[in-house]
């Protein structure tokens, strides 16, 4: 595990264009030709290698995409959807039909959570959400029909740290695929390495880092990503979350410098963890020894790239938060929107937007208060200054007191 290095994988792959391009040449094609019939025919089976069909199945720009973040992640293989939900949707489905039942976190994105909650039921799928850091209840909640058990590395947006380990050993006994949303923690932790048997990002957020595109990645291996490939009862086939060539594109480039990106993005976020907890700030992040679960990160992680960029500080009332997240934009440091990710600090009060499909009563067991503030914190070449200036914020809304004189 320690010996792991994502970004050398990601780095280590060399494609060319069509022309002699350092970049592989784009694929702008819904359909492909063919010079025989029975090629064709072939290629629909899935019995012809390098042949492409149509667009919905693969392109070439998908699979160079595909590769890359299969390489990071340490699987044999994967497939791109147009979104993150696109990813997260087919998997689930594809391991889970009508009377299976599902072990979920019960802190994880919002649109999971509706998913889990609201949509699967429809199927027969029905879900147990449990604090997934209570291995004793996670393993608990397990019945004859479990299917599959499911997390995020770091969760959205309480940042609760899953003992991905811990919970592979309980699947593995129970014969339960772990599936793992890693797109807070990209680089940092690698979920495969620890026993999970599927990986899933939201690409939209850190891997891409320009808040201009969506995209999800599905990375497992060679039978289950053919599995969600098949023509015939695939997933992600039938369900169409297929990824524009033009996209990939796009995100395969960005990748290339993720593993700088996620370094500022954790240098940043520990400093201001930091200073707002000594400051008297309720702050949550991985890497303070504070945290809950900060010896469970130190054990999983590649040590390199951090405890990514994701916090948290609750300031009391929504009305607060408002407040607060209104004058940091006005005096830019950062901007008032959900995602994650961005070159830009984007905060916003969780309860309210990204996990407003979770009922209120079911946030407030969870410690899902209304003065929440979730902080993605960006590249900022002068943290210092960035502390500063939100400090002042606070200072001037009374969320923190000034500092006496001397």
């Amino acid at each position: 595990m320690k010996n792991f290095k994502p970004a050398n994988e990601i780095q280590d792959l060399q494609y060319f264009g069509e022309f002699g391009g350092v970049n592989p040449s784009i694929s702008d094609s819904s359909t492909y030709t063919f010079l025989s019939a029975k090629t064709m025919f072939d290629t629909f089976e899935g019995n012809a290698d390098g042949c492409y069909l149509y667009s919905r199945h693969t392109t070439p720009s998908n699979l160079y995409l595909g590769e890359a973040l299969a390489a990071m992640e340490g699987t044999a293989t994967a497939n791109v959807a147009a979104t993150g939900m696109g990813a997260i949707t087919p998997a689930l489905l594809q391991l889970c039909q009508a009377g299976d039942h599902i072990v979920s976190s019960r802190t994880i994105y919002g649109g999971t959570y509706a998913f889990l909650k609201n949509f699967t039921p429809r199927m027969g799928i029905n879900t147990s959400f449990v604090d997934i850091t209570k291995l004793d209840v996670v393993e608990a909640a397990i019945n004859k029909d479990t299917k599959v058990l499911y997390c995020e590395s770091v969760s959205n947006p309480l940042l609760e740290v899953a003992d991905i380990a811990g919970l592979s050993k309980i699947a593995k006994k129970h014969g339960l695929k772990l599936l793992v949303d890693n797109t807070f923690s990209p680089l940092a932790i690698t979920p495969v390495k620890l026993g999970a048997d599927v990986v899933l990002h939201s690409l939209t957020k850190f891997i891409n880092g320009s808040s201009d595109t969506m995209g999800g990645v599905i990375c497992g291996t060679q039978e289950f990503i053919d599995d969600l490939r098949n023509v015939n009862d695939g997933a992600s086939m039938l369900l169409g979350s297929s990824m524009d060539s033009l996209r990939a594109s796009s995100i395969l480039k960005n990748m290339r410098t993720l593993h700088i990106r996620m370094k500022q993005h954790s240098h940043n976020a520990m400093y201001l963890a930091q200073k707002f907890e000594a400051d008297g700030l309720k702050t949550v992040y991985p890497g303070l020894a504070s945290h809950p679960s900060h010896n469970v990160y130190k054990a999983m992680m590649n040590e390199e790239y951090g405890f990514g960029g994701m916090l948290t500080i609750d300031v009391g009332s929504l009305d607060k938060a408002n407040e607060l997240m209104e004058l940091m934009q006005e005096r830019n440091l950062g901007y008032l929107a959900v995602s994650l990710g961005f070159y830009k600090t984007l905060f916003s009060a969780p309860g309210t937007s990204t996990s407003s499909e979770i009922p209120e009563e079911e946030q407030a067991a969870m410690g899902l208060t209304d003065g929440l503030i979730r902080f993605s914190i960006g590249l900022d070449n002068d943290i210092e200054r960035t502390y500063r200036l939100m400090k002042a914020c606070m200072i001037s809304l009374g969320i923190l007191k000034e500092p006496a004189m001397a």
